[in-house]
């Protein structure tokens, strides 16, 4: 067993939760005494598909928000297209949401429990005169609803009479007629703009084995019929959706306010989950997996909760993305840095650091003796003793990653070189003396070094500097291992943007994916069990993957990498007259244009930020800063943002800005700075620095409301 495993994820975390706008109703219904003030949520998945991120963000707020207010939350699955259910996706989203943190108890539903009190009510409606059967083919009641420029008009069934309605739905019901050949419709308002109130079909013909009620039935109920009617049978409060079905909410409240209903539960829609280089669609999720572009729903290059898992997320991770970002009124789309932060940051004080090599290359010791082995204790995690260390072998033969290695070396180059000397992580200092080579290729094949016995632990006993520390891994005791070196699936940043011909598929990234079969690690790999996770030290953060690992065969996922450095070293360091040389030609090729021309912004720049009100809760200064303050700001999400503002020489007593309403660029991309996590800017305006005043507003509008 790894040293990960002993420090097992506690349960949802207790927190406190600040206010937002779902959290405000539910609070004004708890004052007015509805539902006898109890909270009673659902998390409603359709099981044609696996959960994905979005739904992760859906799931902790329904359950966490039942959770907080000391209510319940039920797991009900939405069964009601038999076409495209399976148990499969059932049985993967029980397991999602129990990896997740959350538990339903006893209270798992299926909206095919209802098929038969459904059925009464809808039997109820035609009595009523609200619901009739039509026999309009499907294209035919396209054209008679018409569209929002183009009226309705009446179907020539709308009107028959409701006991005839009522015998026939029965015999739909006792299947007398073929698919397609009848439909139930509500008899809602022709008139309404809302295309979901122009009588929309109830019930439809389908004769379509159900994977738990079988041939049981050959008519279903369509999704909006059954959706809040199954919220009310279970005493469901607050029905918590996402955007896409606010223009549904009359629908449903046309439903319930003609059945025989005490106190249906009231509906909070809130702004759907985007990410920066990803689909979401679990219609294009599907045809990803059908088409073979990855291999299954748990390709930990997927967006879903079990390839996430499978890449080495961690459920507090996730929770703790949900957090950030919280609940808004309005779609917009979240960096998926944000994620890869949120993992980041949780890998970092849970995993255990170990070494791996992924690119191999041999290093000779000269001066060692063949069977010389001198072990060294290396700290498991650097900063939690309790993880305790693990033995790490020192021997003649070594390997270090290939990229470690520069035969002509820039000046700031602190790896290994010819003449140039390291230190090995936890064992000594190393000098490179030769590097050989293949004779035919030229290509480095054997590094000869030397190492000085006196420098254990990596010290240098006489206090010379050595800057350069390098992972390496003993050649007589490593495991090898298959390393899979996951990155993003897409290369654009929205792929449903595409180009004139062309669709998200074209934005694939060809290196999302690179199996590294000839990796060599540590000894104390070699224990590694499905699922635990490591810091692969200097290269990121690996788990040993759930499917394939095993001890004959171990198998490491890259799950985010760590920042690299000499990326930015190598970048600066490009030839100058390589620069000035492409500033020229780029001077020459660019078209010429008024003097004022590059002064301008096109709308769509200015369109991309999404301005948000944000209420100052808390401000103070930043201690070592001349000229920051500190800024926690409710922008009406699940958490207060908190944002550091260069605004301090206008504002020397940051409590009056406690209260007010300001302007938050909300879509920023997180950055970390110094004092801690800046998450969005407050726009301020003025005569320089000095004199830099908040934008603020006088009138009542709410946290989270857009600006434009």
């Amino acid at each position: 067993m790894c040293a990960e495993t002993k420090k097992a994820e506690s349960p949802v975390e207790e927190k406190a939760k600040p206010s937002n706008f779902i959290r405000d109703f539910i609070d004004e219904d708890i004052a007015a005494g509805r539902w006898g003030a109890k909270v009673h949520t659902r998390f409603p998945p359709e099981p044609n598909g696996y959960l994905h991120i979005g739904h992760a963000k859906s799931i902790c707020l329904n359950f966490g928000i039942a959770k907080d207010y000391n209510g319940q939350c039920n797991l009900r699955f939405d069964d009601t297209n038999p076409t495209k259910e399976d148990v499969e996706y059932v049985d993967s989203i029980k397991e999602d949401i129990h990896w997740l943190g959350f538990d339903w108890e006893d209270r798992e539903y299926y909206a095919s429990d209802y098929f038969e009190q459904l059925y009464q009510w809808a039997e109820y409606l035609i009595e009523q005169g609200k619901a009739y059967v039509d026999e309009l083919s499907l294209e035919e009641i396209k054209e008679y609803r018409g569209n929002y420029y183009k009226k309705a008009k009446e179907s020539p069934w709308r009107n028959r009479p409701a006991e005839e309605s009522l015998d026939l739905f029965r015999r739909m019901r006792a299947g007398e007629f073929g698919d397609g050949e009848k439909v139930l419709r509500a008899k809602g308002d022709l008139e309404s703009p809302n295309m979901n109130l122009r009588d929309p079909i109830m019930y439809r013909i389908r004769r379509v084995h159900h994977h738990r009620t079988g041939d049981k039935w050959c008519i279903y109920p369509m999704y909006d019929w059954a959706h809040g009617q199954s919220d009310a049978i279970e005493g469901i409060s607050h029905s918590i959706c996402t955007l896409e079905f606010e223009n549904h909410r009359p629908l449903y409240d046309w439903f319930t306010a003609n059945l025989p209903l005490k106190e249906p539960p009231r509906q909070i829609e809130f702004a759907r989950l985007n990410l920066t280089y990803t689909v979401m669609s679990k219609r294009m999720l599907l045809q990803l997996v059908e088409e073979k572009h990855v291999l299954g729903w748990d390709d930990p290059r997927m967006p879903t909760v079990s390839g996430l898992r499978r890449r080495g997320f961690t459920p507090a991770s996730i929770r703790n993305f949900a957090d950030q970002i919280g609940v808004a009124k309005a779609d917009s789309t979240v960096d998926v840095g944000l994620l890869e932060y949120c993992v980041r940051e949780d890998l970092n004080q849970h995993a255990p650091r170990v070494m791996a090599v992924l690119n191999p290359l041999k290093v000779t010791i000269t001066n060692m003796k063949d069977d010389e082995v001198v072990w060294f204790d290396a700290p498991l995690h650097p900063e939690d003793e309790s993880y305790g260390t693990r033995r790490v072998p020192l021997t003649r033969e070594l390997y270090v990653e290939r990229d470690d290695f520069m035969e002509d070396a820039p000046k700031k180059w602190f790896r290994l070189a010819p003449g140039k000397e390291v230190r090995l992580r936890y064992a000594c200092l190393l000098t490179c003396t030769e590097a050989v080579k293949d004779p035919a290729t030229g290509e480095v094949t054997e590094l000869l070094c030397t190492w000085d016995p006196e420098s254990h632990g990596g010290k240098s006993p006489d206090g010379r500097r050595v800057r350069g520390t390098l992972h390496w891994v003993s050649a007589s005791h490593a495991v090898d291992a298959e390393v899979r070196l996951y990155d993003r699936l897409f290369t654009k940043e929205n792929p449903m943007d595409a180009d004139d011909g062309k669709t998200f598929k074209d934005y694939m990234n060809p290196d999302s994916l690179q199996e590294l079969t000839h990796c060599k690690a540590e000894p104390h790999l070699a224990t590694a069990q499905p699922e635990d996770r490591f810091q692969f030290e200097r290269l990121g953060y690996f788990v040993a993957d759930r499917r394939d690992h095993n001890s004959d065969h171990p198998v490491f996922n890259r799950t985010v990498t760590l920042r690299d450095s000499w990326a930015k070293i190598a970048k600066k360091q490009a030839p100058e007259k390589g620069k000035k040389k492409q500033a020229k030609k780029n001077k020459e090729q660019a078209p010429q244009t008024d003097a004022n021309t590059e002064k301008y912004i096109t709308i769509n720049d200015v369109s991309k930020l999404d301005l948000r009100v944000g209420m100052v809760r808390h401000a103070e200064l930043v201690e070592g800063a001349d000229k920051l303050l500190k800024v926690m700001v409710d922008l009406g999400e699940a958490r207060e943002r908190q944002i550091f503002a260069g605004i301090r020489a206008s504002y020397p007593d940051p409590a009056v800005l406690v209260g007010r309403r300001v302007i938050v660029v909300a879509n920023l991309k997180p950055r970390k700075m110094r004092f801690g996590m800046s998450e969005g800017m407050i726009l301020a305006g003025g005569g320089g620095t000095e004199n830099l005043g908040v934008a603020t507003f006088d009138t009542e509008l709410k946290p989270g409301d857009k600006v434009s």
